[in-house]
């Protein structure tokens, strides 16, 4: 099970660092990629020592897809708002 909530999280993370790479965040990102690896090294000891369990693999891809799902859903739906904000002040200095 804690391998499916270090999916999600790990995927957030990721969806993180997309934003703050792509917004040019220097420090933020680095800080971010740090975090990142931190994870990555902890579930590739896991893999790695239950090589024979394909479980594990399985619940952790599990976790990253909900993770990804959320991260996705998150920033489509502040996009959303920040979309109809901007119509909303543009539409106010339009009358």
């Amino acid at each position: 099970m804690f391998i499916f909530l270090l999916g999600i999280v790990e995927m957030l993370v990721v969806t993180a660092w997309t934003e703050t790479v792509t917004k040019a965040k220097v420090l933020a990102s680095g800080v971010i990629t740090t975090v990142n690896v931190l994870i990555w090294y902890y579930i590739l000891d896991r893999i790695i020592n239950n090589l024979d369990n394909t479980f594990v693999v399985v619940v952790y891809a599990l976790g990253c897809a909900a993770g990804t799902m959320i991260g996705t859903y998150y920033l489509s739906q502040r996009e959303k708002k920040q979309i109809l904000k901007s119509n909303l002040m543009t539409e106010s200095y339009s009358k």
